[in-house]
């Protein structure tokens, strides 16, 4: 079995049920206190959260000595980019995927910019998946 190179960690149901009960703000700062790996948070808008802040703020104000990356809220899809981009640097596939996935969110962006040059940009941003 290979080492891994990236754990996630999500405090939801089915990592740590205690945890998840009363939300996992806390948990990116416990898992970087006890490893030398990087560790990236995830801050998420829960029901029992002020409207996220607490989440935020948990993550983001570590002591001096255990830092934590964070990403925006609800921002799980940069926390994967942001781990590929670190793994990047030692593994030429994963370097390789990343590129061209930086090439389709280039190209993405040139579409929508043709597309909402020929329509109001109301109706463009109306559209689904925008």
């Amino acid at each position: 079995m290979k080492k891994p190179l990236v754990g996630i960690v999500m405090g939801s149901k089915s990592d740590l049920p205690i945890m998840a009960e009363a939300g996992a703000a806390h948990l990116p700062g416990v898992i970087a206190s006890m490893t030398t790996l990087p560790v990236i948070g995830v801050p998420i808008r829960s029901s029992n959260s002020l409207d996220g802040w607490d989440s935020i703020l948990s993550i983001l104000q570590m002591p001096s000595g255990v830092p934590v990356a964070t990403v925006a809220l609800n921002g799980a899809q940069n926390a994967g980019i942001l781990a590929a981009q670190i793994v990047a640097h030692c593994d030429g596939k994963v370097a390789s995927k990343l590129k061209d996935f930086k090439k389709s969110l280039k190209k993405k962006v040139e579409r929508n910019i043709k597309e909402l040059e020929k329509v109001d940009y109301k109706e463009f941003l109306n559209k689904p998946g925008k």
